[in-house]
Protein backbone atom coordinates (compact mmCIF):
# COMPACT_ATOMS: atom_id res chain seq x y z
CA UNK A 1 0.00 0.00 0.00
CA UNK A 2 1.68 3.49 -0.44
CA UNK A 3 -0.39 7.60 -1.18
CA UNK A 4 0.65 10.37 -2.27
CA UNK A 5 0.19 13.77 0.26
CA UNK A 6 0.29 17.52 0.41
CA UNK A 7 1.00 17.06 3.86
CA UNK A 8 1.44 14.36 7.05
CA UNK A 9 1.37 14.21 10.52
CA UNK A 10 3.24 12.84 13.10
CA UNK A 11 2.02 12.41 16.30
CA UNK A 12 -1.64 13.22 17.91
CA UNK A 13 -1.41 14.77 21.35
CA UNK A 14 -1.97 18.92 21.66
CA UNK A 15 0.61 20.03 18.86
CA UNK A 16 -0.15 17.14 16.53
CA UNK A 17 -4.11 17.49 16.63
CA UNK A 18 -3.99 21.29 16.74
CA UNK A 19 -1.83 20.99 12.75
CA UNK A 20 -3.85 18.32 11.91
CA UNK A 21 -6.78 20.71 12.76
CA UNK A 22 -5.49 24.08 10.82
CA UNK A 23 -4.32 22.49 7.60
CA UNK A 24 -7.49 20.41 7.70
CA UNK A 25 -9.61 23.78 7.32
CA UNK A 26 -7.04 25.09 4.79
CA UNK A 27 -8.17 22.30 2.37
CA UNK A 28 -4.30 20.36 2.42
CA UNK A 29 -6.35 16.82 3.49
CA UNK A 30 -4.00 16.30 5.93
CA UNK A 31 -2.97 12.72 6.69
CA UNK A 32 -2.15 12.14 10.57
CA UNK A 33 -0.50 8.80 11.82
CA UNK A 34 -1.57 9.01 15.07
CA UNK A 35 0.88 6.54 17.31
CA UNK A 36 -1.67 3.95 17.59
CA UNK A 37 -3.26 2.70 20.98
CA UNK A 38 -2.18 0.39 24.05
CA UNK A 39 1.59 1.57 23.34
CA UNK A 40 2.36 1.10 26.99
CA UNK A 41 5.18 2.63 29.32
CA UNK A 42 7.86 4.68 27.38
CA UNK A 43 6.10 4.61 24.06
CA UNK A 44 3.64 7.84 22.92
CA UNK A 45 0.51 6.46 21.51
CA UNK A 46 -2.41 8.02 20.37
CA UNK A 47 -3.45 11.21 22.49
CA UNK A 48 -0.16 11.83 23.88
CA UNK A 49 1.07 12.28 28.07
CA UNK A 50 -2.41 14.08 28.57
CA UNK A 51 -3.93 10.02 28.09
CA UNK A 52 -1.94 9.25 31.28
CA UNK A 53 -2.94 12.47 33.13
CA UNK A 54 -5.73 13.18 35.07
CA UNK A 55 -7.95 16.74 35.71
CA UNK A 56 -6.64 19.36 33.44
CA UNK A 57 -7.56 22.61 34.94
CA UNK A 58 -5.25 24.76 33.12
CA UNK A 59 -6.34 24.46 29.37
CA UNK A 60 -8.14 27.43 28.45
CA UNK A 61 -12.07 27.50 27.68
CA UNK A 62 -13.02 24.57 30.58
CA UNK A 63 -13.33 26.50 33.62
CA UNK A 64 -14.10 23.74 35.48
CA UNK A 65 -11.50 21.30 34.62
CA UNK A 66 -11.53 18.59 31.84
CA UNK A 67 -10.18 14.77 32.35
CA UNK A 68 -6.76 14.88 30.17
CA UNK A 69 -8.30 11.73 28.05
CA UNK A 70 -11.38 13.07 27.53
CA UNK A 71 -9.55 16.25 26.12
CA UNK A 72 -7.60 14.54 23.46
CA UNK A 73 -11.23 12.75 22.46
CA UNK A 74 -12.59 15.82 21.96
CA UNK A 75 -9.75 17.52 19.89
CA UNK A 76 -9.94 14.17 18.17
CA UNK A 77 -13.83 14.37 17.32
CA UNK A 78 -12.78 18.07 16.26
CA UNK A 79 -10.36 17.10 13.70
CA UNK A 80 -12.24 14.26 12.49
CA UNK A 81 -15.61 16.94 11.50
CA UNK A 82 -13.05 18.54 8.75
CA UNK A 83 -12.38 15.35 7.18
CA UNK A 84 -8.76 14.18 8.64
CA UNK A 85 -7.75 10.96 7.73
CA UNK A 86 -6.20 9.09 10.11
CA UNK A 87 -3.79 5.99 10.49
CA UNK A 88 -4.11 4.47 13.64
CA UNK A 89 -0.16 3.18 14.00
CA UNK A 90 3.12 4.32 14.40
CA UNK A 91 5.34 5.14 11.74
CA UNK A 92 8.59 2.98 11.97
CA UNK A 93 11.03 4.88 9.15
CA UNK A 94 10.77 8.01 7.36
CA UNK A 95 13.63 8.89 4.58
CA UNK A 96 13.99 12.51 4.49
CA UNK A 97 16.53 12.93 2.27
CA UNK A 98 14.27 14.13 -0.65
CA UNK A 99 11.16 15.31 -1.12
CA UNK A 100 8.07 14.02 -1.73
CA UNK A 101 9.09 12.66 2.04
CA UNK A 102 9.07 8.84 2.64
CA UNK A 103 7.04 7.13 5.95
CA UNK A 104 6.49 4.06 6.39
CA UNK A 105 3.99 2.89 8.67
CA UNK A 106 5.30 -1.49 8.62
CA UNK A 107 5.10 -1.70 5.16
CA UNK A 108 2.91 0.74 4.09
CA UNK A 109 4.56 3.66 2.33
CA UNK A 110 3.59 6.93 2.19
CA UNK A 111 4.77 10.08 0.53
CA UNK A 112 4.08 14.06 1.54
CA UNK A 113 5.66 17.04 0.11
CA UNK A 114 5.52 18.68 3.86
CA UNK A 115 5.72 16.87 6.85
CA UNK A 116 4.99 17.96 10.77
CA UNK A 117 6.63 16.17 13.77
CA UNK A 118 4.48 16.16 16.65
CA UNK A 119 5.46 13.20 18.22
CA UNK A 120 6.19 14.31 21.49
CA UNK A 121 8.55 13.46 24.47
CA UNK A 122 8.26 10.38 26.78
CA UNK A 123 8.89 11.03 30.86
CA UNK A 124 11.65 9.18 32.42
CA UNK A 125 10.17 6.71 35.07
CA UNK A 126 11.79 4.59 37.83
CA UNK A 127 11.06 1.24 35.90
CA UNK A 128 8.88 0.55 39.49
CA UNK A 129 6.10 -2.31 38.90
CA UNK A 130 4.23 0.39 40.62
CA UNK A 131 4.48 2.69 38.34
CA UNK A 132 2.49 0.79 35.77
CA UNK A 133 -0.99 1.61 37.21
CA UNK A 134 -0.58 5.02 35.93
CA UNK A 135 -0.76 3.71 32.06
CA UNK A 136 -3.36 1.57 33.46
CA UNK A 137 -5.57 4.12 34.36
CA UNK A 138 -4.87 3.07 37.78
CA UNK A 139 -2.51 4.88 40.46
CA UNK A 140 -2.49 7.85 37.69
CA UNK A 141 -4.18 11.25 39.64
CA UNK A 142 -4.29 8.95 43.04
CA UNK A 143 -0.85 9.91 43.54
CA UNK A 144 2.01 9.31 40.94
CA UNK A 145 2.59 11.73 38.52
CA UNK A 146 5.52 13.33 35.60
CA UNK A 147 4.08 16.95 36.24
CA UNK A 148 3.45 18.80 39.10
CA UNK A 149 2.40 21.98 36.62
CA UNK A 150 -0.26 18.96 35.72
CA UNK A 151 -1.29 17.54 38.49
CA UNK A 152 -0.28 19.19 41.69
CA UNK A 153 -3.25 21.39 42.36
CA UNK A 154 -5.25 18.47 42.59
CA UNK A 155 -7.26 17.88 45.69
CA UNK A 156 -6.07 14.35 46.38
CA UNK A 157 -2.96 16.56 46.93
CA UNK A 158 -3.91 19.26 48.86
CA UNK A 159 -2.40 20.00 51.99
CA UNK A 160 -0.77 16.73 51.96
CA UNK A 161 3.14 15.58 52.27
CA UNK A 162 4.58 14.92 48.88
CA UNK A 163 7.80 13.21 47.14
CA UNK A 164 9.25 14.91 44.20
CA UNK A 165 12.28 12.41 42.91
CA UNK A 166 15.19 13.98 41.22
CA UNK A 167 17.64 16.01 41.64
CA UNK A 168 18.10 18.79 38.71
CA UNK A 169 16.37 22.07 38.07
CA UNK A 170 13.38 20.19 36.83
CA UNK A 171 12.95 18.26 40.23
CA UNK A 172 13.85 21.43 42.21
CA UNK A 173 11.29 23.72 40.04
CA UNK A 174 8.51 21.55 40.60
CA UNK A 175 9.43 21.05 44.52
CA UNK A 176 8.76 24.87 44.62
CA UNK A 177 5.60 24.31 42.77
CA UNK A 178 4.09 21.81 45.38
CA UNK A 179 4.83 23.55 47.82
CA UNK A 180 2.12 25.85 47.21
CA UNK A 181 -0.63 23.04 47.53
CA UNK A 182 1.14 20.47 49.53
CA UNK A 183 1.97 20.91 53.41
CA UNK A 184 5.46 19.33 52.80
CA UNK A 185 7.94 18.35 49.96
CA UNK A 186 10.16 16.14 50.18
CA UNK A 187 13.05 16.04 47.60
CA UNK A 188 14.27 11.96 47.21
CA UNK A 189 18.00 12.32 45.84
CA UNK A 190 19.96 9.68 45.09
CA UNK A 191 23.26 11.66 45.87
CA UNK A 192 24.31 13.87 48.39
CA UNK A 193 24.36 17.04 46.35
CA UNK A 194 21.71 18.56 43.95
CA UNK A 195 22.51 18.97 40.54
CA UNK A 196 20.30 21.80 39.75
CA UNK A 197 21.85 25.09 38.96
CA UNK A 198 23.38 26.90 42.17
CA UNK A 199 20.32 29.42 42.81
CA UNK A 200 17.36 26.69 42.56
CA UNK A 201 19.62 24.86 45.15
CA UNK A 202 19.34 27.74 47.06
CA UNK A 203 15.45 28.22 46.73
CA UNK A 204 14.98 25.00 47.84
CA UNK A 205 17.43 24.65 50.91
CA UNK A 206 15.91 27.67 52.06
CA UNK A 207 12.31 26.68 51.86
CA UNK A 208 10.07 26.43 54.75
CA UNK A 209 8.38 23.49 53.25
CA UNK A 210 11.02 21.83 51.71
CA UNK A 211 13.15 19.02 52.98
CA UNK A 212 15.43 16.62 51.07
CA UNK A 213 16.02 13.49 51.50
CA UNK A 214 19.79 12.33 50.96
CA UNK A 215 21.34 9.31 49.61
CA UNK A 216 17.79 8.16 48.81
CA UNK A 217 15.91 5.96 46.35
CA UNK A 218 12.48 4.49 46.17
CA UNK A 219 12.51 1.26 46.29
CA UNK A 220 8.62 0.90 46.42
CA UNK A 221 5.23 2.88 46.69
CA UNK A 222 2.24 1.77 48.63
CA UNK A 223 -0.25 1.12 47.67
CA UNK A 224 -1.55 -0.01 44.36
CA UNK A 225 -4.09 -2.47 45.84
CA UNK A 226 -5.94 0.71 47.14
CA UNK A 227 -5.33 2.56 43.78
CA UNK A 228 -4.01 5.34 45.66
CA UNK A 229 -0.22 6.43 47.22
CA UNK A 230 -0.19 5.84 51.08
CA UNK A 231 3.51 5.72 51.77
CA UNK A 232 7.09 4.60 50.14
CA UNK A 233 9.69 2.02 51.05
CA UNK A 234 13.04 4.24 50.67
CA UNK A 235 16.31 2.90 50.33
CA UNK A 236 19.73 4.19 51.58
CA UNK A 237 22.48 4.39 48.66
CA UNK A 238 25.44 4.36 51.00
CA UNK A 239 24.32 1.93 53.99
CA UNK A 240 21.61 0.73 52.25
CA UNK A 241 19.07 0.92 54.82
CA UNK A 242 15.37 0.43 54.08
CA UNK A 243 12.80 2.64 55.72
CA UNK A 244 9.09 3.55 55.45
CA UNK A 245 7.56 6.93 55.05
CA UNK A 246 4.10 7.82 54.54
CA UNK A 247 3.28 10.07 52.15
CA UNK A 248 0.07 11.07 49.15
CA UNK A 249 1.99 11.57 46.22
CA UNK A 250 5.25 10.89 44.48
CA UNK A 251 5.93 13.09 41.30
CA UNK A 252 8.75 11.96 38.87
CA UNK A 253 11.44 14.57 38.04
CA UNK A 254 14.25 12.57 36.25
CA UNK A 255 13.93 14.27 33.01
CA UNK A 256 11.79 13.62 30.08
CA UNK A 257 12.56 11.55 26.55
CA UNK A 258 11.75 13.12 23.26
CA UNK A 259 10.43 10.64 20.92
CA UNK A 260 12.69 11.39 18.15
CA UNK A 261 14.71 8.49 17.80
CA UNK A 262 13.06 7.97 14.11
CA UNK A 263 14.52 10.52 12.86
CA UNK A 264 18.06 10.48 13.96
CA UNK A 265 20.79 11.80 11.75
CA UNK A 266 18.04 13.18 9.29
CA UNK A 267 17.71 15.96 11.11
CA UNK A 268 19.54 19.37 13.36
CA UNK A 269 18.89 17.58 17.51
CA UNK A 270 20.44 18.77 20.35
CA UNK A 271 22.46 16.48 22.99
CA UNK A 272 19.48 15.05 24.87
CA UNK A 273 17.54 14.12 21.19
CA UNK A 274 15.36 17.29 21.04
CA UNK A 275 14.85 18.54 17.70
CA UNK A 276 16.57 21.98 16.87
CA UNK A 277 14.41 24.26 15.53
CA UNK A 278 14.60 27.96 13.85
CA UNK A 279 11.82 30.12 13.34
CA UNK A 280 9.69 28.92 15.95
CA UNK A 281 9.01 25.89 14.17
CA UNK A 282 10.85 24.87 11.58
CA UNK A 283 13.67 22.71 11.34
CA UNK A 284 17.01 22.04 9.47
CA UNK A 285 15.19 20.11 6.62
CA UNK A 286 12.96 21.88 3.98
CA UNK A 287 9.65 21.32 4.03
CA UNK A 288 9.83 19.30 7.83
CA UNK A 289 8.08 21.47 10.77
CA UNK A 290 8.77 19.99 14.32
CA UNK A 291 6.29 21.02 17.11
CA UNK A 292 5.38 20.57 20.90
CA UNK A 293 7.05 18.12 23.61
CA UNK A 294 10.03 16.95 20.77
CA UNK A 295 10.95 20.16 20.17
CA UNK A 296 9.93 22.13 23.37
CA UNK A 297 12.58 21.37 26.39
CA UNK A 298 11.56 23.98 28.49
CA UNK A 299 7.65 24.58 28.69
CA UNK A 300 6.30 21.19 28.06
CA UNK A 301 2.62 22.52 28.29
CA UNK A 302 -0.33 21.20 26.63
CA UNK A 303 -1.10 24.90 25.62
CA UNK A 304 2.39 26.01 24.33
CA UNK A 305 2.24 22.35 22.05
CA UNK A 306 -1.00 23.31 20.43
CA UNK A 307 0.60 27.18 19.97
CA UNK A 308 3.28 24.92 18.46
CA UNK A 309 1.09 22.86 16.24
CA UNK A 310 -0.71 25.95 14.94
CA UNK A 311 2.62 27.53 13.88
CA UNK A 312 4.55 24.53 12.30
CA UNK A 313 0.23 24.00 10.43
CA UNK A 314 0.58 27.99 9.14
CA UNK A 315 3.89 27.77 8.42
CA UNK A 316 3.68 24.67 6.24
CA UNK A 317 0.26 26.00 4.63
CA UNK A 318 2.36 28.85 3.80
CA UNK A 319 5.49 27.21 2.15
CA UNK A 320 3.37 24.64 -0.30
CA UNK A 321 1.22 27.58 -1.23
CA UNK A 322 4.29 29.31 -1.89
CA UNK A 323 5.61 26.62 -3.87
CA UNK A 324 2.72 26.22 -5.97
CA UNK A 325 3.11 29.52 -6.89
CA UNK A 326 6.63 29.48 -8.22
CA UNK A 327 7.77 31.35 -5.39
CA UNK A 328 11.33 30.35 -3.57
CA UNK A 329 10.72 29.49 0.13
CA UNK A 330 12.87 31.45 2.84
CA UNK A 331 14.15 29.08 5.19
Amino acid sequence: MSSENSIIILGSGPAGYTAALYTARANLNPLLIDGGVGMGQGMQGQGGQLTITTEVENFPGFPEGIMGPELMTRMREQVARFGVRFVEDMATKVDLSERPFKVWVNDDLYTTRALIIATGASARWLGLDEEKPVWEGGLGGAGVSACATCDGAMPVFRNKELIVVGGGDTAAEEALYLTYYASRVYIVHRRDQLRASMVMQQRVVNHPKITVLWNKVIQKIHDPEKKQVTGVTLKDTVTGELSEKEIAGVFMAIGHKPNSELFSGQIDMDEVGYIRTHHDVRTTKLGVYACGDVQDSEYRQAISAAGSGCMAAIQAERFLAAEDAGVHAEW
